[in-house]
């Protein structure tokens, strides 16, 4: 994925919501950071785009996230005509650590305004070790590829996602355990 696509990605989502604003969690979130260019290929691999829309209530959420689903998820005309798909999430998606609201990355700029200019819509990309903490939370072999890809190229700080795995909510307790054992072994 690229960048603009992301840019295209929360445009879409904050129209199909009537939203001015949407938080990017997955993997893609790290093009809040980083251009594709200076990413090595396992992090911009991913062909969605997980966006959490931002409600009073995580039922609110969670129906903006259907609602965006619905219209740009997977199988959908949107993905067959973009080449990838928005999927709608929750605040129960993923692992975040302590203070990531504080640490949000913004992606705004003309790519993310409607057709004709205005409004200029705004995506918060998770920060760029809080996104490897969820995704080493979740632990799954493209997670880790995801996080050990990162970590080869210097563009993390594994102290920081030590630090912020120890910071999740209890519900994820066993999660940032096992990926606290994962993080020293895996080489640099």
């Amino acid at each position: 994925m690229r960048r603009d696509q992301l840019e295209h990605a929360i445009r879409t989502a904050c129209q199909i919501i009537g939203r001015p604003e949407v938080i990017v969690v997955g993997s893609q979130s790290i093009l809040g950071t980083y251009d594709e260019d200076q990413l090595p290929d396992a992090a911009t691999a991913s062909r969605e785009v997980d966006i959490l829309p931002i409600a009073e209530t995580n039922e609110e959420t969670a129906r903006l996230a259907d609602e965006i689903e619905g219209v740009a998820g997977e199988f959908s005309p949107y993905e067959e005509a973009h080449g990838f798909s928005i999927d709608g999430v929750d605040l129960e998606t993923s692992a975040l650590s302590e203070g990531w609201r504080d640490r949000l990355v913004r992606v705004q700029n003309p790519n993310t305004a409607a057709p004709g200019g205005e409004p200029v819509f705004i995506g918060w990309c998770l920060d760029k070790e809080d996104l490897c903490v969820a995704k080493l939370c979740a632990f799954r072999d493209k997670d880790r590829e995801f996080v050990g890809a990162l970590i080869q190229v210097n563009l993390v700080d594994r102290e920081v996602i030590a630090e912020r795995l120890s910071t999740v909510p209890e519900r994820y307790s066993a999660a940032a355990a096992r990926a606290l054992a994962w993080l020293p072994a895996h080489p640099t």
